[in-house]
């Protein structure tokens, strides 16, 4: 049989299959033998314009008729206008398409067509990603800060006890009919010109500027100026946006201008005594771990258990549903194609759900803390080890099967002596790999709430401090690191 008689008959002529495909496209090839082509047309071609008539509603949310709305969203998306030029382009070609497809000598532009419906989901996804390489390149610069923060965060993971030496002064607030308390120095000595005044008010009227002297610190090191109010708050003295610092003269001594603060909370005392500090560093204690570094090995090592316990009940749960959701081995009868279907609908449906969708309803049952995210973790685990168990068996050979079962072996002794020593190599590779997952994901189930490293690494990055989510970043890398290496090892010699 050459080409021209395997070739399917021609159905319609050309001129109906064009016209045909003009009500609705796709029918055209479909009456010429190309069904599935036709169909994927359509379904490109409605699917494009639903897109497209979504985008322009949002762009033009505002306006009430549809004209008005197309124009503004030309307006502010001319991405928009050039994906409407292309879509009727594409129901235009598509007709076209249809009648080249029923001529004689089949002649077809379908590859190029296919190549334009590709190009027209192309640019919605950039339109709907909201895409703009510009702004990436040209403010890249503004995330610099952050990520020399948490590429390098040890100044945070590493402190050393400061010793300061600290001048006082009293500053009575408002001036009043009463003597100001002195304080007696013991170092460092510090005085107010005036010694009382008025506080800044939030509106924006400053308040009384004292002229602060001091004398005995060391020469050559920056003195802090900070502030204690009545309540026993501490906080640095700003102006002009920065901390105010003052460097001694070659006497130690010191001369500064400075506007008194606001208050951040009312008092409804008559009159209060804050006191202006300058704080210079005399030494540095031996250097030593910082809380954040303690708290993020503690999460990390929270986190690499939270996914090991996760894995190890996973796999107990996973295995016997493994054996009932293969195929293979649960085809015998009516009853056991029903457990069959039964148990492979309910782990596809538990496996469509992410574990951070799980970690939230744990949270809701079991509370806040690991457990919630070893529960989470564990049921997807239990669905997608499930699967891929199924699967290994679902592959083995069958011939030592059919020979124990020639045997006349019941159910149990095949799956133990035809099925269990050939899915150990890969079960080995499944569970390791899943350990790694769930590790990583308990990163991220920490984020609601889980428990692990992922908790607190969400509450430093909400808190602006890049460098403690820093040390959180690289325990997770080099954790991540090492399990990747160990499960190299374990397959080497496992699997």
């Amino acid at each position: 049989m050459n080409a021209v008689q395997a070739q399917k008959p021609i159905r319609v002529p050309p001129l109906i299959a064009g016209l045909v495909s003009v009500i609705i496209p796709g029918l055209g090839h479909a009456l010429v033998g190309r069904v599935r082509q036709g169909l994927l047309l359509l379904a490109s071609l409605v699917s494009v314009i639903g897109l497209l008539a979504w985008r322009i509603s949002i762009a033009g949310r505002r306006i009430d008729n549809w004209p008005g709305k197309i124009q503004r969203s030309f307006e502010l998306h001319p991405i928009l206008l050039v994906l409407s030029i292309g879509t009727v382009l594409l129901y235009l070609w598509i007709i076209v398409d249809a009648y080249l497809s029923a001529k004689p000598d089949r002649r077809s532009t379908t590859v190029w067509l296919f190549a334009l419906v590709t190009l027209l989901f192309f640019g919605l996804g950039w339109q709907i990603g909201e895409i703009q390489p510009v702004k990436l390149v040209t403010q890249a610069g503004d995330g610099l800060p952050f990520m020399q923060r948490i590429i390098w965060p040890w100044d945070a993971a590493i402190v050393r006890e400061e010793e300061l030496q600290i001048a006082r002064a009293v500053v009575q607030i408002p001036c009043y009919d009463e003597p100001v308390p002195t304080v007696e120095p013991d170092g460092p000595a510090l005085s107010t010109s005036p010694q009382c005044g008025n506080l800044s008010q939030p509106a924006g009227e400053p308040g009384t500027t004292l002229h602060i002297t001091g004398t005995g610190f060391e020469p050559e090191s920056e003195v802090a100026i900070w502030w204690k109010d009545e309540q026993g708050n501490e906080f640095r003295q700003r102006q002009g946006g920065e901390y105010l610092v003052v460097m001694p003269d070659e006497q130690g001594n010191i001369a500064v201008d400075v506007v008194m603060p606001y208050r951040l909370m009312p008092t409804e005392k008559e009159v209060s005594y804050w006191e202006v500090q300058g704080r210079q560093l005399a030494g540095v204690g031996p250097a030593h771990a910082s809380p954040e570094l303690l708290l993020a090995i503690e999460k990390m090592i929270e986190t690499i258990f939270l996914g090991m316990m996760a894995t190890f009940f996973g796999i107990i749960f996973s295995v016997p549903f493994s054996f009932l959701a293969a195929r293979n081995l649960m085809s015998g009868s009516w009853v056991t194609l029903a457990i069959y279907y039964l148990v492979r609908t309910v782990m596809n449906i538990v496996r469509s759900i992410e574990s951070l969708i799980w970690a939230v309803i744990a949270i809701v049952v079991v509370g806040l803390g690991p457990f919630a995210g070893i529960v989470a973790l564990t049921v997807h685990t239990i669905a997608a080890l499930g699967k891929l168990y199924s699967e290994a068996i679902e592959s083995i050979d069958p011939g030592p099967i059919e020979a124990i079962q020639a045997t006349g072996a019941n159910w149990l002794q095949t799956v133990v002596y035809g099925v269990i020593p050939q899915i150990i190599p890969p079960f080995v590779s499944f569970t390791i790999y899943r350990w790694d997952i769930n590790v990583r994901m308990s990163t991220v189930i920490g984020l609601v709430g889980g428990g692990g490293i992922g908790f607190i690494l969400i509450q430093w990055i909400r808190l602006l401090d890049y460098r403690s989510a820093g040390i959180a970043v690289w325990f997770i890398s080099i954790t991540v690191a090492i399990l990747d290496y160990v499960s190299a090892e374990i397959r080497e010699r496992f699997v």
